[in-house]
């Protein structure tokens, strides 16, 4: 180990030793082991070969666009500054939760090496997601990134459930809506939005339990939204045409009203909200109407 620099002085555990070990054999560089400074946690700091750097297979996907802006940017900085985040689930392969960006920046610029601080705990990549803010993600992204971690650990746990993984998913509607998009990546997520935040709840069981109750949740969203769907082109075909018809008809079709002091279950919410679009009047409806709630809905700014 005399190679590589050891701070503070100490004796790495096995794992991290070997991790190095393997990282050298697979054409990296170690250029320290080290202790964060928060947790005190041995981690290593190196150059990994770009070509055995990959995403993790559950986060969302690139954006061309924000690919395509820091690309230029480090191009004209002429260097790279921002070490990624990796871990090695297996020899020869290396995940990266935090800074796929980075790395396909480094990939388009045909860079041999890209700096990484790498993890010896592969099982830490889940809670890193949380921490991704490298691009803020939207309501679609942050969902879908969800569901495919919530794929991934259903394989590599299923003893476990929902329950575990509460700070990685951070909120139960972001599984559901995970579901919807995985099938239509135009789903409109955000006007379901906040009526799943109140009545979705992480459910009791493994994995294998609650991903079928999960998938019968996005199929009774996925009704809702199918009949939602009628009634904004019937609402388009009387010649009102506004980005906010969806968000309007929902908003006087829930079940949720702001006096309620008690929440119906997830699966009378859905049925009632289906039952209440079907008989909504879209004759009453007026451009002027949707318009002011638009506003209203709007927030304030910073």
């Amino acid at each position: 180990m005399a190679q590589w620099t050891v701070y503070p002085n100490g004796v790495p555990p096995a794992r991290t030793a070997a991790l190095a070990e393997q990282i050298e054999r697979d054409g990296g560089r170690v250029l320290a082991l080290y202790r964060e400074p928060l947790g005190e946690h041995w981690q290593i700091f190196g150059l990994l070969p770009t070509a055995k750097v990959e995403a993790t297979p559950y986060q969302r996907d690139l954006s061309p666009t924000h690919v395509k802006r820091l690309t230029a940017v480090v191009k004209k900085l002429d260097r790279f500054v921002d070490p990624i985040v990796v871990m090695s689930p297996q020899p020869g392969r290396y995940w990266t939760p935090n800074g796929n960006h980075r790395r396909e920046i480094m990939r388009k610029l045909k860079a041999d090496m890209i700096a990484a601080i790498v993890v010896p705990e592969p099982e830490v990549a889940y809670e890193i997601l949380a921490l991704n803010t490298e691009k803020a993600h939207n309501l679609k992204e942050k969902s879908l990134e969800v569901i495919r971690m919530y794929r991934g650990l259903a394989g590599a746990e299923p003893a476990r459930g929902e329950n575990d993984y509460v700070f990685q998913f951070e909120a139960p509607h972001f599984i559901t809506l995970g579901l919807l998009y995985e099938t239509n990546k135009r789903f409109a997520g955000g006007a379901f939005a906040p009526i799943l935040r109140r009545v979705d709840k992480f459910l009791n069981g493994t994995f294998r339990r609650t991903l079928p109750e999960r998938e019968e949740r996005a199929a009774l969203v996925r009704a809702a939204d199918e009949v939602l769907g009628r009634a904004v082109e019937r609402i388009k075909r009387r010649g009102i045409r506004h980005p906010y018809v969806k968000n309007y008809v929902l908003a006087r079709t829930t079940p949720l009203t702001r006096q309620r002091k008690t929440l119906p279950g997830f699966d009378q919410t859905f049925t009632r909200l289906r039952s209440n679009i079907e008989a909504f009047d879209v004759d009453n409806v007026r451009y002027e109407d949707i318009q002011r709630s638009a506003i209203m809905a709007a927030p304030a700014p910073e």
